[in-house]
């Protein structure tokens, strides 16, 4: 395992037993990125005047109301958040006097805010900005409501801190089941994706999958920027599937469902043939199930892959192949139990 820095974060690479992974640290994000890449979609107009402001960094995803602390209650106060201000606070606030209003914006801003946003375009009172500007935090005015505020924010904000890695793999939607295929270099992932492609099946990312959980159980996979829907095929090179396929060939991004490990048949292995017991593999915390498929000359993994996502989804649906047949075969040995005894002791 090796660590190496990358734009303000780090990568550390490390070796699993069946692929490569890079696992990226916390990203970094100030209030001048945030300002920079939000600006238009948040209607920001920035109130404040201090520079310092800007190069502060946001370190938590989450929002804050700061209600209490206005009323003077700074006791479990999450200063690490960002702050937003709507309708009912700067009502409050409005209605203070001046000498009460300073003291309530000093001890506002004397715990190093990271940023305040004030909801519905409503501009503060000059003291409340002054005290923000000797503090070094900045204060921005968004037209949206409160709750548009807080919701395009915190999705923008739960994407940027959401984990992620990149991961040696190849990623299909298959039958709208996004199927990830992991294994050694060269054992043909590449190829069993372009032959899914050729099937009408939809490709979202070859040789290396970003990898990001979205939810606490909810694995997103893309592409990477830098190799977009291109694919390397060795023998022939680098081919571009859009260009090849057309738009209907490609997605964005897929969620993940299942991981299909590809190994090279030994007869030393021993392989599942029943799937009564579903195996699961954990990738970024998330549980997911594992499907490992040997492989040897004139396997057809195209087909074995449509019948994975289609069992997949059998099971989403509440069935179970392995188990209604391991029933049926139960209920059919015990008939047959009854009917032998029955038989035996039949003389007529």
């Amino acid at each position: 395992m090796s660590k190496a820095p990358i734009s303000g974060a780090f990568v550390i690479v490390a070796k699993h037993a069946h692929f490569s992974v890079l696992y990226f640290g916390m990203p970094v994000i100030t209030v001048e990125k945030l300002a920079e890449a939000r600006k238009q979609d948040l209607e920001l107009t920035l109130l404040t005047s201090n520079e310092a402001g800007l190069k502060k960094v946001i370190n938590n995803p989450e929002l804050h109301r700061p209600g209490l602390a206005l009323a003077g209650f700074f006791e479990r106060f999450a200063n690490k958040r960002v702050q937003i201000l709507g309708e009912t606070e700067m009502t409050y606030i409005a209605q203070l006097s001046s000498e009460r209003l300073n003291e309530v914006a000093r001890q506002l801003f004397k715990h190093d805010l990271p940023l305040v946003l004030i909801t519905k375009g409503i501009t503060p009172p000059a003291d409340f900005l002054e005290a923000a500007n000797k503090s070094g935090t900045c204060v921005f005015s968004s037209r949206l409501t409160t709750a548009d505020l807080s919701t395009k924010l915190s999705a923008y904000l739960d994407h940027t801190f959401a984990p992620s890695i990149m991961m040696h793999a190849s990623l299909v939607d298959v039958y709208g089941v996004g199927l990830l295929y992991t294994g050694k270099s060269g054992i043909g992932k590449s190829e069993i994706a372009l032959d899914l492609v050729e099937r009408g099946h939809r490709l979202v990312a070859d040789d290396v999958v970003k990898i990001t959980r979205a939810a606490p159980d909810v694995l997103i996979g893309a592409s990477s920027e830098l190799l977009g829907h291109h694919m390397e095929i060795r023998g022939v090179g680098i081919i571009d599937i859009e260009e090849l396929f057309g738009i209907r060939a490609i997605r964005l991004q897929k969620r993940i469902e299942v991981e299909v490990n590809l190994t090279l048949w030994s007869e030393t292995e021993e392989y599942e043939r029943l799937g009564l017991e579903e195996k699961k593999t954990t990738i970024l915390g998330v549980g997911l199930p594992i499907v490992r498929v040997p492989i040897s000359p004139g396997k057809n993994i195209t087909v074995i892959s449509e019948v994975i996502a289609m069992s997949h989804m059998q099971k989403v649906y509440g069935e179970n192949a392995a188990l209604e047949f391991t029933k049926k075969l139960s209920q059919t040995l015990a008939r047959q139990s009854i009917t032998k005894g029955y038989l035996e002791s039949d003389y007529e």
